[in-house]
């Protein structure tokens, strides 16, 4: 079943079994056995939500971490309606969340331990990829999203290359203590097509079965979504709420191509943005931007402007970081030893993407997608829980039985 969940179909699953451990089994057999043994994941954990939510709580057996993250996300997968027969019947986009928690190390700090921005977000081909990335892995552009770099225009979107500053020249400066690292065996993955309502009591769940709680510092980091906020209000309070830096630096990075005449004042503005959110100036930069809105005057078109349009770009970078920016005080979340990028989660949706997303791969709703995550959520987090349920089912062959009596008396 781990097969099943790691490769990129169950076909696939198919061929490598016969090909490794020579033993045949069909793809469509393997697709239900996935599942039927997702269903039970998904079962044993709306059991344990329940068991939560309603106060029939055991206590966490394991240790309180030093430091926890909470990052939560959505994705998006491609459904069709059950029980029509061979074939793909009304096919939708829809969105699966996911929430990443780790338990981590590191310390405190008096002064922000990393005052300048990463050379990863100073390296123009290194940010062009991520931005294209991000949009690529949400699914296509929605009427209230930013717009996708491939919309806009700007020359030939040349890329400047990789340069090194000054700083990077000079004498290497000691590594700094920060970002947090991860402990071993940190992490463990929810994933549902629910909506957020259910998800958070999931998540909040899972939170407390690690004894999170326990912590003494931890963050909730999210890409600003409304609803995750909610979440945090209702469920999360205990933690820290983090607006995830990559979204900002998407945003800054959509309006700086939109209003640059050429590629060097592109970067140039996109930097000077970056560096300010990044040290924690979130109100001088929305500033700038209201300014350069008054600049281009009101819209002229006798139609309703399009996403790509500047002074829509503006509003809509403006918006994010007025509705944020009290989850955006970077430099202070870094003195207390927290992770400012839900890069986590991020990867987590990659790898989740890489088994349920591809060309002509299409899942039932709800019931086929529900399951096949919650096998690779099995099989992506660190506590080995998908051996422990096989081992554990009705009729494995190395399942341990208690004896029971014969029932005759002496």
């Amino acid at each position: 079943m781990g097969t099943a969940a790691e490769v990129k179909s169950h076909r696939v699953a198919a061929k490598v079994l016969q090909l490794v451990g020579e033993l045949s089994i069909s793809g469509r057999h393997i697709n239900r056995l996935s599942e039927e043994i997702g269903t039970e994941l998904a079962t044993q954990r709306d059991q344990a939500t329940e068991d939560y939510v309603h106060h029939r709580r055991q206590p966490p057996t394991a240790p309180a971490p030093e430091l926890v993250s909470i990052s939560l996300d959505g994705g998006r997968i491609m459904t069709r309606t059950p029980g029509h027969g061979v074939g793909v019947h009304e096919q939708h986009w829809k969105e699966d969340k996911v929430a990443c928690l780790l338990a981590l190390k590191g310390g405190t700090f008096a002064a922000d331990p990393h005052p300048e921005p990463p050379k990863c977000f100073l390296d123009a081909p290194t940010v062009d990829k991520l931005v294209r990335d991000i949009q690529a892995h949400h699914g296509p552009r929605q009427e209230n999203e930013l717009p996708q770099l491939a919309e806009l225009r700007l020359g030939k979107e040349a890329v400047p290359g990789p340069c090194e500053s000054a700083a990077e020249t000079a004498a290497p400066a000691a590594k700094p203590a920060w970002p947090p690292k991860r402990v071993a065996a940190s992490r463990t993955c929810v994933a549902t097509m629910q909506a957020s309502a259910a998800f958070g009591k999931m998540v909040a769940a899972e939170a407390y079965r690690r004894h999170f709680r326990g912590a003494q510092r931890g963050a909730l980091l999210g890409d600003g979504g409304p609803w995750i906020w909610k979440l945090h209000a209702q469920w999360f309070s205990w933690l820290t709420a983090v607006a995830d830096f990559v979204h900002p630096l998407t945003y800054l990075y959509v309006t700086a191509t939109v209003l640059a005449s050429s590629v060097p004042e592109r970067w140039q503005t996109y930097v000077a943005w970056l560096t300010q959110c990044w040290q924690g100036h979130v109100p001088e930069v929305i500033a700038e931007l209201e300014t350069r809105l008054e600049q281009l005057g009101p819209y002229l078109g006798t139609s309703p402007a399009p996403p790509t349009e500047p002074r829509e770009v503006l509003r809509g970078t403006i918006g994010y970081l007025q509705n944020n920016q009290e989850r955006m005080n970077y430099a202070e979340y870094r003195k207390q030893g927290l992770p400012v990028t839900s890069s986590a989660v991020e990867s987590l949706i990659k790898e989740f993407n890489y088994r349920v997303k591809g060309t002509e791969k299409f899942w039932d709703n709800p019931e086929g997608a529900e399951a096949i995550l919650q096998v690779r959520a099995a099989v992506l987090s660190d506590d080995n829980r998908l051996a422990k349920h096989i081992a554990a089912r009705p009729g494995n062959a190395c399942r341990r039985h208690t004896k029971r009596g014969t029932g005759k008396t002496r």
